[in-house]
C-alpha cells in the first residue's frame, strides 16, 4: 500500500499515429508524490506537463495535453499501462508531440514497464474514494460511478456495424487482469473514417500494424481480432487512461455507456469541480483501518 515507481529508465521507439514521424519515448523513475509528468524535448529545452484533466485540449481522436505552449498527444494508452500496473510516479520523456502508437494497444508499454521493474517507495499510496454516487450524461453518452473498494468498469458500446454492434464487458482492475483482459486490445477504426482522416492530414502513421480496421465485410487485418469483443475492451482501456489524469487513483464502480475521450474528460473535470461533494482524499493506511472496521477486505491496489 505504498507508492510505486519504476526501477530504471527504459526506452522504446515507434510511429506517431497522426504525424507519422518517428518518436522515442523514455520512462524515468520519479520521486514519491511526483505523479505522472510528461517531459517534452523541444528546441527551447524541456517542457513539463503534469497529467491533469484540466490540461486536456484535444479529445477528437485521442487525448492530448497542453501547457499553453507545448502539447503532447495520444497519451491514453501509456497512461492506461501505468494505471494497470499501479505506477504512481514516473516521468514520460518524448522527443515529439505524440506518444508513439506502437501496435495500437497498451501491450508495448506494459512490456516496457516489466523491463524496468518496480520499486516501492516510502510514501503511502494516496487515492480518492467516492463518497456517494455521481452521474453525468450528454448526447446519449453516460457515465455513472458508485462507491466501492477497488476499481471496476462495466462498459457498453453500440455501433451500426455488423462486426461490432452492441458489446458489453465488465472489468475489475488488477495487474494480472489488466495484462490478460485489456492491454492487448487495439484502437479500432472503420476504413471509410480512416480515409477521411487522412484526407484531412490525420492518421498519417496509421496502418494495419497499429489499429484494428473494419470495412463493410469485416476485419481488414489478416490476423483478425485479438478478442471477440476487442472494441469494447479497448474502450475500457481508453477510459482507464483518461481516468489516470486525475491527481490520484480513484476507487469505485463505474458504469459507462458509449463514452469517448471528450465525455471521459468532462466526467473527470466534473468530479474535481465538485470534489468536496463526491470525493474523499485518503492514504492507504486510512482506508485499511476503515475497511477493517467494516469487516471488508482491502485490495492491494486502488488502481
Amino acid at each position: 500500500m505504498r507508492q510505486k515507481t519504476i526501477g530504471k529508465a527504459v526506452s522504446c521507439s515507434g510511429i506517431g499515429l497522426h504525424g507519422g514521424g518517428k518518436v522515442t519515448l523514455t520512462l524515468h523513475p520519479a520521486p514519491a508524490n511526483t505523479g505522472v509528468v510528461f517531459v517534452l524535448k523541444t528546441e527551447r529545452g524541456r517542457r513539463f506537463i503534469q497529467a491533469d484533466p484540466h490540461k486536456v485540449h484535444e479529445t477528437t481522436l485521442a487525448t492530448g495535453l497542453t501547457d499553453g505552449e507545448s502539447s503532447i498527444g495520444t497519451v491514453e494508452h501509456v497512461l492506461a499501462a501505468l494505471k494497470g500496473n499501479a505506477v504512481d510516479n514516473v516521468h514520460i520523456e518524448v522527443d515529439s508531440n505524440e506518444i508513439p502508437i506502437m501496435d495500437g494497444s497498451a501491450a508495448s508499454f506494459v512490456y516496457l514497464l516489466q523491463q524496468a521493474g518496480f520499486v516501492r517507495q516510502q510514501a503511502k499510496k494516496r487515492f480518492y474514494r467516492l463518497k456517494k454516487p455521481v452521474e453525468l450524461g450528454k448526447d446519449g453518452k453516460h457515465i455513472a460511478a458508485y462507491p466501492g473498494a477497488g476499481l471496476s468498469v462495466a462498459y457498453t458500446i453500440e455501433y451500426d456495424h455488423p462486426f461490432v454492434g452492441r458489446q458489453e464487458y465488465s472489468f475489475s482492475l488488477g495487474e494480472e487482469a489488466f495484462f490478460e483482459e485489456l492491454c492487448k486490445a487495439r484502437t479500432f477504426a472503420f476504413l471509410n473514417d480512416v480515409e477521411a482522416m487522412r484526407s484531412n492530414g490525420l492518421a498519417l502513421g496509421g496502418s494495419l500494424d497499429n489499429a484494428l480496421v473494419l470495412d463493410g465485410s469485416g476485419v481488414v487485418n489478416n490476423d483478425g481480432m485479438r478478442y471477440s469483443d476487442e472494441p469494447v475492451r479497448h474502450k475500457i482501456l481508453d477510459f482507464l487512461g483518461d481516468l489516470a489524469l486525475l491527481p490520484y487513483p480513484i476507487t469505485g464502480h463505474f458504469h459507462v455507456y458509449c463514452s469517448g475521450h471528450a465525455m471521459n474528460n468532462m466526467f473527470c473535470r466534473y468530479l474535481l469541480a465538485h470534489e468536496s461533494e463526491f470525493l474523499e482524499f485518503c492514504e492507504a493506511e486510512q482506508e485499511r483501518v476503515r475497511e477493517k472496521r467494516k469487516g471488508a477486505t482491502v485490495p492491494q491496489t486502488a488502481g
